[in-house]
């Protein structure tokens, strides 16, 4: 064999070991995360749709329809990570440039890893979900024999029509948009047009679903942790008002057994019930103040609100930076990064592995803000699962909104700047990414709300806690004596 087809045997053989050990890299991470999914589900289901005491057909479609939650579960897990992953992979390839046992950890594998995201997210989102969905909800068609074929003929002839309609209305959006005569003719571009352009829709809402959650989860994270930590005691004594409570609480039982054992006392006993509870929940909460050590009381709370606030207040200042730079520079607009870009080459941050782990830090903060401000909100409370009691439709629509948040989160974080790192894949591929008005109205208005929030928040719970410390909440409230009328002063 002549040198030159030795060289390129040898070039051939190892890309294709390079291909394989993408292949097993991309497997064990997409494998550890549907395991990690796979018991989180386990933790919230609600067993009896699973149990085949009563249908062996229901309990079977219903673990086929649990898979395919799992694995979209898993899908939103990873496009959550990805983008941390990423900017973490650049450092670390710039900091090791020729370290032997970081080969694996490339360009080539990151690509691979968007590329897989972006596939899987369009996937669960159009067919997988919706399958579950139906596949629950069907029974076969009529006459036929019943059985999982059935349900699947059914699922699969319901979602094919539901198709046809969602792609006729992405296509005549499209047409309306554009002003290609031959898109208003044609379907051949289906693969490279419309569902493309579908996807970016679904973005777009993902995004703008984030802009209203994350500021609303910004102040709820306020609210929560006020409420999961002891707060330190400022001008007031925790001994009197538990030795208050106490007596209050014995009181009130003392009435509820007196009515109990007489029949001369006409007492509301669900009030007095309803108020022993509540006063009982009061005295808890003193005695868990009263029992916290002075390192947890005056240590713990204070450190947690500034490190919210200061979070809080650098992605605020980071969103703004990045305004004044939509002004002046055009390379502040989100693009996407070529396919042949390489990693390990420039920072995509200016204070180097710093400013990387803080835009890390940053990114899991917003996401973790913007799922408490989706679940906090009033018009998705009612999707908020519970431990061991979720229905399997209610998990298929926490699987779908969490699938549709995330996937948002790496185009979320590059339209306010929270990073550097340029969209990879079809994720940089979208049409609005170059709508400068689009971008610049998105950006202000993520500032005005979370300042609007963080400033409502913060005022009003000092401004309680002052109250509550000097004692003026106990102070009776001023009646307005009103003068009867036709009577002269």
């Amino acid at each position: 064999m002549a040198p030159e087809e030795q060289d390129a045997l040898a070039v051939r053989e190892q890309l294709f070991h390079e291909r394989v050990r993408e292949c097993i890299i991309c497997a064990l991470l997409f494998a550890s995360l549907y395991i990690l999914c796979h018991f989180i589900i386990t933790h919230f289901k609600k067993h009896t749709d699973f149990a085949a005491v009563h249908d062996d057909e229901d309990a079977a479609a219903n673990r086929i329809a649990l898979g395919l939650c799992t694995f979209t579960l898993a899908v939103a897990l990873g496009a959550v990570l990805l983008l941390p992953f990423s900017i973490i992979t650049n450092e670390v390839l710039l900091s090791f440039p020729h370290n032997y046992y970081i080969q694996w950890l490339n360009g080539s594998l990151i690509h691979g890893l968007w590329n897989l995201v972006f596939l899987f997210s369009n996937l669960s989102l159009v067919f997988l979900m919706p399958f579950a969905y139906f596949f629950t909800e069907s029974e076969g068609f009529a006459g036929s024999k019943k059985g999982i074929m059935a349900r699947v003929y059914e699922t699969s002839v319901v979602l094919l029509l539901l198709s046809l309609l969602v792609l006729g209305m992405g296509w005549v959006a499209s047409a309306i948009v554009s002003n290609d005569a031959a898109r208003r003719q044609s379907l051949y571009d289906l693969w490279d047009c419309y569902l493309p352009y579908l996807y970016s829709c679904l973005s777009l809402l993902g995004v703008l679903l984030l802009l209203f959650c994350t500021p609303f989860g910004l102040s709820t994270m306020f609210t929560v942790t006020g409420k999961l930590l002891v707060k330190p005691r400022l001008l007031e004594d925790l001994d009197e008002q538990l030795s208050c409570t106490r007596l209050e609480e014995a009181a009130v039982s003392h009435r509820i057994s007196s009515g109990k054992a007489s029949c001369w006392l006409n007492l509301d006993m669900e009030l007095l019930r309803e108020q022993l509870l509540t006063i009982r929940s009061q005295r808890l909460k003193l005695e868990l103040r009263h029992r916290a050590s002075p390192w947890q009381r005056n240590l713990g709370y204070p450190l947690a609100m500034l490190g919210l606030l200061a979070l809080t207040g650098i992605s605020l200042l980071i969103v703004c930076f990045h305004v004044l730079e939509l002004l002046l520079d055009d390379a502040a607009m989100p693009r996407g990064m070529q396919q042949d870009a390489s990693l390990g080459q420039v920072s995509f941050s200016i204070f180097g592995s710093f400013g990387a782990a803080l835009q890390v830090v940053l990114i899991f903060y917003l996401m973790v803000s913007s799922v408490v401000g989706f679940y906090s909100s009033p018009l998705f409370t009612h999707l908020l699962p519970e431990k061991q009691d979720t229905p399997l439709t209610k998990i298929i629509g926490n699987c779908v909104s969490l699938l549709v948040l995330s996937s948002a989160l790496p185009v979320f974080s590059r339209t306010l700047g929270i990073t550097r790192f340029d969209l990879l894949g079809a994720f940089g591929r979208f049409n609005w990414l170059g709508n400068f008005y689009l971008i610049f109205l998105y950006n202000m208005g993520f500032a005005g709300l979370t300042t609007l929030c963080l400033v409502k928040k913060v005022s009003w719970a000092v401004q309680a806690e002052l109250i509550r410390a000097l004692g003026l909440h106990k102070l009776p409230l001023p009646v307005a004596r009103h003068r009867p009328l036709g009577k002269a002063s």
